[in-house]
């Protein structure tokens, strides 16, 4: 077998509406197609591809801080711009560089307390302009 990368992240929510608004208002994720489950679901897409799926669940889920996975990453186009998005929003967020300088990460949680890294190649990466 042969991993390529991560397709999607899951969430459950007993908060839909408002996990998806923060997806779209705060990421700019879109909804799109999904399959007719018989249940209240949404898919947040980033162009073509779905990479956030929500289900509706009755109850309250762990937040990240209690749960075995402790986040999901999301790559991002432009780090300073981001950081002015998420300040113009008010969202509260953390940031940190990898070693080296490779990679610029800014924290982020969803209504859920899910904890969401957004990773922009930094001043030493072969990916950035």
């Amino acid at each position: 077998m042969k991993v390529l990368k991560i397709d999607h992240a899951t969430i459950k929510t007993a908060k839909l509406d408002e996990t998806r608004a923060f997806f779209e208002d705060v990421l700019g994720l879109r909804i799109g197609p999904r399959p007719d489950f018989d249940m209240p679901v949404c898919w947040l897409y980033a162009g073509d591809h779905d990479v956030v799926h929500l289900v509706g669940s009755g109850s309250p889920q762990a937040p990240s801080a209690q749960a075995s996975i402790s986040h999901f990453a999301l790559r991002i186009a432009d780090y300073d711009k981001a950081i002015a998005s998420l300040r113009a929003k008010g969202v509260p967020f953390e940031t940190e560089a990898t070693p080296g300088g490779e990679l610029r990460q800014i924290y982020i949680t969803d209504p859920n307390g899910v904890r969401i890294e957004l990773n922009c190649p930094g001043p030493g990466s072969r990916e950035h302009s």
